[in-house]
Protein backbone atom coordinates (compact mmCIF):
# COMPACT_ATOMS: atom_id res chain seq x y z
CA UNK A 1 0.00 0.00 0.00
CA UNK A 2 1.41 3.37 -0.98
CA UNK A 3 2.06 6.08 1.64
CA UNK A 4 -0.59 8.38 0.16
CA UNK A 5 -3.27 5.66 0.44
CA UNK A 6 -2.25 4.99 4.06
CA UNK A 7 -2.42 8.71 4.82
CA UNK A 8 -5.85 9.04 3.20
CA UNK A 9 -7.13 5.98 5.08
CA UNK A 10 -5.79 7.29 8.40
CA UNK A 11 -7.29 10.73 7.81
CA UNK A 12 -10.66 9.16 6.95
CA UNK A 13 -10.66 7.14 10.15
CA UNK A 14 -9.75 10.22 12.22
CA UNK A 15 -12.45 12.35 10.57
CA UNK A 16 -15.07 9.63 11.07
CA UNK A 17 -14.16 9.13 14.74
CA UNK A 18 -14.19 12.88 15.39
CA UNK A 19 -17.59 13.29 13.70
CA UNK A 20 -19.03 10.38 15.69
CA UNK A 21 -17.75 11.74 19.01
CA UNK A 22 -19.16 15.19 18.17
CA UNK A 23 -22.54 13.65 17.40
CA UNK A 24 -22.63 11.62 20.63
CA UNK A 25 -21.64 14.67 22.69
CA UNK A 26 -24.19 16.96 21.07
CA UNK A 27 -27.03 14.46 21.17
CA UNK A 28 -27.61 15.06 24.90
CA UNK A 29 -28.11 18.78 24.36
CA UNK A 30 -30.78 18.17 21.71
CA UNK A 31 -33.24 16.86 24.29
CA UNK A 32 -36.06 19.18 25.20
CA UNK A 33 -37.84 18.97 28.49
CA UNK A 34 -41.31 17.73 29.27
CA UNK A 35 -43.62 19.28 31.83
CA UNK A 36 -44.39 17.54 35.12
CA UNK A 37 -47.89 16.73 33.83
CA UNK A 38 -46.51 15.18 30.62
CA UNK A 39 -44.09 13.12 32.68
CA UNK A 40 -46.88 11.87 34.93
CA UNK A 41 -49.08 11.02 31.92
CA UNK A 42 -46.30 9.20 30.02
CA UNK A 43 -44.72 7.57 33.09
CA UNK A 44 -44.50 4.03 31.73
CA UNK A 45 -43.00 5.23 28.42
CA UNK A 46 -40.39 7.41 30.13
CA UNK A 47 -39.53 4.99 32.93
CA UNK A 48 -35.79 4.32 33.06
CA UNK A 49 -34.94 6.84 30.36
CA UNK A 50 -32.97 10.03 30.79
CA UNK A 51 -35.32 13.04 30.73
CA UNK A 52 -35.59 16.72 31.61
CA UNK A 53 -38.72 17.79 33.45
CA UNK A 54 -39.97 21.33 34.05
CA UNK A 55 -42.29 22.50 36.80
CA UNK A 56 -42.42 24.57 39.96
CA UNK A 57 -41.44 23.41 43.44
CA UNK A 58 -44.58 22.85 45.51
CA UNK A 59 -44.96 24.96 48.64
CA UNK A 60 -44.06 23.03 51.79
CA UNK A 61 -42.38 20.18 49.93
CA UNK A 62 -38.75 21.34 49.68
CA UNK A 63 -36.32 19.53 51.99
CA UNK A 64 -32.60 20.28 51.57
CA UNK A 65 -29.85 18.30 53.31
CA UNK A 66 -27.73 20.27 55.78
CA UNK A 67 -24.65 19.93 53.54
CA UNK A 68 -26.72 20.90 50.44
CA UNK A 69 -25.79 17.63 48.72
CA UNK A 70 -29.39 16.53 48.20
CA UNK A 71 -32.87 17.98 47.90
CA UNK A 72 -36.29 16.39 47.73
CA UNK A 73 -39.47 18.12 46.64
CA UNK A 74 -42.65 17.78 44.63
CA UNK A 75 -42.59 19.21 41.13
CA UNK A 76 -45.94 20.82 40.35
CA UNK A 77 -47.65 20.67 37.03
CA UNK A 78 -51.05 22.12 36.17
CA UNK A 79 -52.85 18.98 37.38
CA UNK A 80 -50.42 16.83 39.36
CA UNK A 81 -47.27 16.48 41.47
CA UNK A 82 -44.13 14.55 40.57
CA UNK A 83 -41.91 13.50 43.51
CA UNK A 84 -38.24 14.37 42.95
CA UNK A 85 -35.01 13.46 44.74
CA UNK A 86 -32.05 15.41 43.41
CA UNK A 87 -28.43 14.62 44.28
CA UNK A 88 -26.88 17.39 42.23
CA UNK A 89 -25.10 20.60 43.11
CA UNK A 90 -27.94 22.82 44.26
CA UNK A 91 -28.35 26.40 43.02
CA UNK A 92 -28.13 29.14 45.66
CA UNK A 93 -31.57 30.49 44.73
CA UNK A 94 -33.36 27.14 45.20
CA UNK A 95 -36.68 27.83 46.94
CA UNK A 96 -40.33 26.86 46.95
CA UNK A 97 -42.68 28.22 44.28
CA UNK A 98 -39.95 28.76 41.66
CA UNK A 99 -39.67 27.19 38.22
CA UNK A 100 -36.98 24.52 37.84
CA UNK A 101 -35.79 22.00 35.28
CA UNK A 102 -34.60 18.66 36.66
CA UNK A 103 -32.56 16.27 34.56
CA UNK A 104 -32.39 12.62 35.57
CA UNK A 105 -34.12 9.24 35.33
CA UNK A 106 -37.71 8.32 36.11
CA UNK A 107 -37.74 5.33 38.47
CA UNK A 108 -40.25 2.48 38.52
CA UNK A 109 -41.99 3.93 41.61
CA UNK A 110 -42.74 7.16 39.69
CA UNK A 111 -40.07 9.22 41.44
CA UNK A 112 -37.68 11.34 39.38
CA UNK A 113 -34.07 10.78 40.48
CA UNK A 114 -32.31 13.97 39.38
CA UNK A 115 -28.60 14.58 38.90
CA UNK A 116 -28.85 18.08 37.44
CA UNK A 117 -31.03 20.95 38.65
CA UNK A 118 -31.50 24.32 36.98
CA UNK A 119 -33.62 27.19 38.24
CA UNK A 120 -35.67 29.22 35.80
CA UNK A 121 -36.09 32.82 36.85
CA UNK A 122 -37.80 34.65 33.99
CA UNK A 123 -38.83 37.55 36.25
CA UNK A 124 -35.16 38.40 36.66
CA UNK A 125 -35.02 39.32 32.98
CA UNK A 126 -38.36 41.08 32.58
CA UNK A 127 -38.19 44.80 32.05
CA UNK A 128 -39.72 46.84 34.82
CA UNK A 129 -41.02 50.39 34.91
CA UNK A 130 -38.38 52.89 33.80
CA UNK A 131 -36.47 54.47 36.64
CA UNK A 132 -36.73 58.25 37.02
CA UNK A 133 -32.93 58.42 36.94
CA UNK A 134 -32.84 56.84 33.47
CA UNK A 135 -34.19 60.00 31.91
CA UNK A 136 -36.86 60.35 29.21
Amino acid sequence: MSPSVKLALGASIMIGATAYMGYVGARASWKYYVTADECLARGEQLEGSRIRVSGSIAAGSLHVAADRSQASFDLLGATGKLPVVCTAPLPDNLAENIEVVVEGRLETDGRLRGDKLLTRCASKYESGAPDARDGP
